[in-house]
């Protein structure tokens, strides 16, 4: 899928449900950096009517300069099969897995929810799944922890991790914060791509050449 111009695109990922103000708010810092911006709720997704909707985010992934994500206490829906990951966590897992340049914000009461069920030993995925969780208002889905622990990269040792930073957010305002002060730097952006693209272009040469050997 090509893009429209030549301007750095950024993919935002998130639910909508509940945190329409906040995309409004985002969706406008961006814009006036002057970033390609493509968010499900205003409509700018590049969209394929021969694809689902899971094909189509996650074309979008792959195909995006940067990627934004926002975990609410919301975790999505999307996908078909009970027990699927939601799309919003799909499009997550594989940015991470293409080591897409990103940042996440994630709102303060999945924080807190990670942090409280840790302290009561249930500090895995798997733990977690054993509780009789009851969807409410404050969280309505425990998989946002698991969406959490993949932005922080919590597989990896800590000493290893890198792309792990994760911003705490409470209110719009936070994030729209945390927005203009990562990008407002477009040209610096810009540049840091264009050094990210040429780090992973020398790496597939070598491990091209290694198996040639």
């Amino acid at each position: 899928m090509k893009k429209d111009s030549d301007r750095l695109t950024i993919l935002v990922s998130s639910t909508v449900y509940g945190i329409e103000e906040l995309l409004d708010r985002v969706y406008v810092v961006l814009i006036q950096y002057g970033y390609d911006v493509w968010m499900s709720h205003k409509g700018t997704m590049p969209v394929l009517p021969d694809r689902s909707n899971f094909e189509n985010c996650i074309s979008a992934v792959k195909d995006c300069d940067l990627f934004l994500g926002i975990i609410t206490p919301q975790y999505g829906t999307g996908m078909p099969h009970k027990g699927q990951r939601s799309i919003t966590h799909e499009e997550m897992l594989k940015a991470i897995e293409l080591d897409k340049p990103r940042w996440i914000l994630a709102h303060d009461q999945v924080v807190f929810a990670r942090s409280l069920l840790r302290n009561m030993g249930h500090d895995t995925a798997a733990k977690r799944e054993s509780i009789a969780f009851k969807k409410s208002p404050v969280i309505d889905d425990l998989r946002v922890i698991d969406m959490y622990e993949a932005a922080i990269r919590h597989d990896i040792q800590v000493q290893d991790r890198q792309g792990n930073w994760v911003q705490k957010f409470v209110t719009p305002q936070d994030a729209q914060l945390f927005a203009s002060a990562q990008f407002y730097r477009y040209q610096e952006v810009e540049e840091f791509i264009q050094k990210h693209l040429a780090n992973h272009s020398a790496v597939q040469h070598q491990l091209d050449g290694r198996g040639q050997a």
